[in-house]
């Protein structure tokens, strides 16, 4: 597939600090990728290079052709930002300012895509209906991040940056959000490009995980993928006779074999856990953040490469 974004040697110095020591990574379209790392490992200055809000101090980026420090009007019609929160306007409505934002994007309409959303529609999508001609001011948290996104996208964006969006999300408007983001993805082929710490979000949404560390990518993969290349031991634990026991074998399923050839009825309780994904990042994060960045990111490229 075509790639909608390419990222080489990205790299970025504020003062004497290196951010970013040479990133290289592609997006193709209709992809939802997701960029992990820990805090401070230069996620958001990633995502702010590529929507032309911040100029890098080197390397080539291309994002739907053209580089973004120099994009054009027509270039950002066709980008949609949902930013880690929103709070200008708060005497409008989100109706209101729905219907202000989204004029800006109708001189850029298509017959393929036409601009903007339909508002009543777009409101319905992100479960604002009943509070669309309330203040902005009024609204909860929760309920201003659904209109975050919902400014995010009121353009139809071909291509859409979403920074920790669900940030305040309750779990049902968590679950509403994921369903969105899919839709917008595989109903109207938009390309995604998020950042989460949640790896269950990241495993729920994500065709593909990028994770940071150390200034530079460490995992290209999917969730399910990295998760297989990380596996090593596992760890069984079973009670018999009342007495608990735990074991650290190579193969679990030959070692539950034998258990139960053995042992038969009298094994109760069985769980097998395995090294996960998650095991690895929460790792990495915690030796990034003893100041021992570089080396963690090494060490979980070598395991994972």
């Amino acid at each position: 597939m075509e790639a909608v974004v390419t990222v080489r040697d990205l790299r970025m110095r504020y003062g004497d600090n290196d951010v970013l020591t040479g990133v290289d990574f592609d997006i193709r379209r209709g992809e939802v990728v997701c960029l992990l790392g820990p805090n401070g490992a230069g996620k958001t200055t990633t995502i702010e290079i590529l929507e032309g809000f911040r100029i890098r101090s080197a390397g080539d980026v291309s994002v739907m052709g053209q580089d973004p420090a120099h994009a054009d009007d027509n270039w950002r019609a066709h980008t949609g930002v949902v930013l880690q929160s929103w709070r200008d306007h708060p005497r409008w409505t989100p109706r209101r300012l729905l219907t202000q934002l989204g004029g800006y994007f109708a001189p850029y309409s298509t017959p393929v895509r036409p601009r903007p959303h339909d508002i009543d529609l777009l409101l319905e999508t992100v479960g604002l209906t009943e509070l669309a001609d309330r203040k902005i001011a009024t609204l909860s948290g929760g309920q201003r991040r659904r209109l975050d996104v919902a400014v995010g996208i009121v353009g139809r964006p071909e291509l859409l940056f979403l920074d920790e969006p669900t940030a305040g999300f309750d779990p049902q408007a968590r679950r509403d959000f994921h369903g969105v983001v899919r839709s917008l993805a595989d109903s109207e082929g938009t390309t995604i490009l998020l950042t989460t710490h949640d790896l269950d979000e990241a495993e729920k949404l994500a065709d593909r995980v990028l994770l940071l560390a150390a200034g530079r990518i460490v995992a290209d993969d999917t969730v399910d993928g990295l998760a297989r290349r990380l596996e090593g031991e596992a760890q069984v634990r079973w009670t018999a006779a009342g007495q608990r026991h735990v074991e650290s074998v190579p193969d679990a399923t030959r070692f539950v074999r034998a258990l139960f050839d053995e042992l038969g009825d009298a094994v109760e309780d069985l769980e097998v856990r395995r090294a996960s994904l998650e095991d690895a990042y929460l790792a990495l994060v915690q030796q990034h953040e003893a100041g021992h960045g570089e080396a963690a990111a090494r060490l979980f490229a070598e395991v994972t490469g």
